[in-house]
């Protein structure tokens, strides 16, 4: 019998598909349906300090070989998301909290007031179209050191640090989120991105840019994997393109312990996650493999 049950940090998921941040995640009820549907964990939504709008519509647009988006991380805000968490506090599941800031004591509040509903937190520090609140930090080893070691001396629960792959040298940034004590990375978030329409000869975003995902960033996404998978001892989780089982397979083959999906929903629907267990395990039996683990980081050998 097919095993894909594996351990992130300390947290030990039933299959490695997670729900990613921004998808299906606004409320308990969205959460509770993907959970249902088969996901091994969700990830909230982007949790700020304060209720946030985002960014002027257009803000979604699909492409040739991926979605293009600047939502400009909206939310409730901590307080009034709470309550979407206190739904979930007796439900069975994994529930990861995404949160963000654009100084270290935003996190630690946020993670403070979230820390008795969710499992984890991931630390966004990466948004490519949130000005303040993401690449300018995630850039900066010092800056990702600083608010990892602050959010993880205030919290019980593993912290995970979600990094982009728009870097001069992304395990750099991850062996300083490890120093700082982080118990996973996350890689990567979307890629900044633009597109024009010809006919009005205008930026399609109401922002102008925007965070590609999608089939098209998948390369860029094993491939920083497999470079982390080098440098740090912590656990990976995989995002980026991955739409079917040998999609998660390459990526941890490349040296994820878990895979996030987030552009599959949107083309194979909510049952993409067992679709994908299904295709994970059809391939491992393939190929003999008794464990989801035993194919983590074979690419190295």
């Amino acid at each position: 019998m097919v095993d894909l049950s594996t351990k992130i940090g300390s947290l030990s998921l039933p299959n490695p598909t997670i729900l990613a941040s921004g998808i299906m995640d606004e409320d308990s009820g969205s959460m509770k349906r993907i959970l249902d549907s088969g996901a091994g964990a969700v990830v909230t939504k982007s949790i700020g300090l304060k209720p946030r709008a985002g960014h002027p519509n257009p803000t979604f647009v699909e492409l040739d070989h991926g979605i293009l988006n600047a939502m400009g991380l909206p939310n409730p805000g901590i307080n009034a998301y709470l309550e979407e968490l206190k739904e979930m506090k007796s439900y069975k599941g994994i529930i990861i909290g995404s949160i963000f800031g654009s100084i270290s004591e935003d996190f630690v509040y946020i993670a403070r007031k979230m820390s008795s509903f969710v499992d984890a937190f991931e630390l966004n520090l990466s948004c490519p179209h949130a000005k303040g609140y993401g690449l300018e930090i995630g850039q900066n080893p010092s800056f990702v050191a600083e608010i990892t070691k602050t959010v993880t001396d205030s919290v019980s629960q593993p912290v995970f640090v979600k990094l982009s792959a728009q870097v001069n040298d992304i395990s750099k940034i991850g062996i300083a989120a490890e120093k700082a004590g982080s118990a996973g990375i996350v890689a990567i978030n979307t890629l900044k991105a633009m597109s024009i329409n010809l006919d009005l000869e205008t930026p399609v975003l109401g922002n102008i840019l925007g965070g590609y995902s999608g089939e098209a960033i998948k390369p860029i996404g094993v491939r920083s994997v497999f470079e982390l998978y080098r440098h740090v001892t912590i656990p990976i989780i995989g995002v980026g393109g991955i739409t079917t089982g040998e999609d998660a397979i390459e990526y941890i083959m490349a040296g994820a312990s878990g895979v996030q999906i987030g552009t599959a929903l949107y083309h194979r629907g909510v049952n993409v996650f067992k679709q994908i267990c299904n295709e994970i395990k059809n391939w491992m039996s393939d190929h003999d493999y008794d464990s989801i683990t035993d194919l983590i980081g074979v690419a190295h050998q």
